[in-house]
């Protein structure tokens, strides 16, 4: 229960979160998935239909539109999804120590759409083929090691959206990375990420927002990515810190600092049209970066964690040597870490080779 409440605490959706939480507290601890429909989150409807019962049942005799789910609540992500554009508006998650280390692995789980949204509202594995641009989780999946079917849940398409590949492996992913970091030092880090559609000048002066849809569905491409981070300790006497950033959704070369990309949270909060953190003090709120640094794992570093998996999972000499010159050709040099990894994963390689000529 402990963990729910500290789960739903500050997260965003305005008013909306203020009528539903209490109930989705008590839904959530008995059943691992939910969903909160419109007509539960609010009675403004039938706040209405008693003021004005006459005018209510002609003008929506046949009922209002009915929008997706306003909360869609998973084992470690919150997400409010959007059935136009087939992406999320906006994807909180709570993560400490326990959420990003355990044995889950992203390569048993799968994308797929997810199965409580409408066929007709729902992005396709079939949209993203060959359309130039990869799946980008705005929930991470590293985020749920703790548990295979928290992991596995990050794959639905609800928690996706069309992401630059270059981004997605590169900055992002260093960004991803360093929210992870961030609970090493502070007991708890809430994250809210999304989509932005900002607009450009044109040559005529006016301004417009414009934006690539992809594959049948045609799942709306954003212009830029948001996350907004708040990092807090148990002690009542310590500081919590809040960070907002905005990234464009391209390529970024990796000169670039994450401090480039922080803006003012009413920056996110007037291009994205959501309140965020209503319950946050904000006045007492420190900045993120100043307080803490904002620094992403170097390029180097990066490259070399990455070549340490490939390291690990090498499953024949040929792999494991072609693994270890991707080094030298990028100009890294190995530590201790990377050493230890290669020698253990030779020794283990060779000693199947004997055993194989034995048998």
């Amino acid at each position: 229960m402990e963990m729910v409440s500290s789960f739903l605490r500050g997260l965003t959706a305005g008013s909306t979160l203020a009528a539903v939480s209490a109930w989705a507290c008590y839904r959530v601890l008995l059943e691992p998935r939910i969903h909160i429909d419109y007509q539960e989150s609010t009675n403004r409807f039938d706040d209405v239909k008693k003021a004005y019962p006459h005018s209510t049942q002609v003008l929506l005799k046949y009922g209002p539109p009915v929008r997706s789910p306003e909360i869609s609540v998973f084992r470690n992500h919150v997400l409010c999804y959007d059935q136009q554009k087939r992406i999320p508006h906006w994807v909180a998650e709570h993560i400490t120590k326990h959420q990003v280390t355990g044995s889950a692995n992203r390569k048993q789980s799968q994308f797929q759409p997810d199965p409580s949204v409408p066929a007709m509202f729902s992005a396709q594995n079939n949209d993203y083929f060959k359309s130039g641009w990869s799946r980008g989780h705005m929930a991470p999946a590293a985020d749920s090691k703790f548990d295979q079917d928290a992991m596995s849940e990050t794959f639905y398409l609800s928690n996706i959206l069309p992401q630059d590949i270059d981004n997605n492996a590169g900055f992002w992913n260093r960004f991803e990375m360093y929210c992870r970091d961030l609970t090493k030092k502070f007991d708890h880090v809430w994250i809210i990420s999304g989509p932005l559609f900002i607009s450009y000048t044109s040559k005529s002066g006016k301004r417009r927002i414009k934006y690539e849809v992809i594959g049948n569905s045609e799942v709306a491409v954003p212009t830029h990515l948001f996350k907004v981070i708040v990092a807090e300790n148990d002690s009542p006497n310590d500081k919590t810190l809040l960070g907002a950033f905005v990234i464009p959704n391209k390529p970024i070369s990796k000169e670039h600092l994450l401090k480039e990309y922080q803006v003012p949270l009413e920056y996110i909060e007037s291009k994205a049209g959501l309140t965020m953190l209503p319950k946050l003090d904000r006045k007492q709120a420190r900045n993120l970066c100043k307080e803490e640094g904002c620094e992403v794992i170097s390029w180097e570093k990066f490259e070399a964690f990455f070549i340490g998996r490939k390291l690990e999972s090498a499953n024949t000499m040929h792999r494991l040597e072609k693994v270890w010159k991707e080094l030298s050709d990028k100009g890294i040099r190995p530590d201790e870490t990377l050493i230890s990894i290669y020698n253990s994963k030779r020794k283990e390689l060779e000693g199947k080779e004997v055993t194989r000529k034995q048998g």
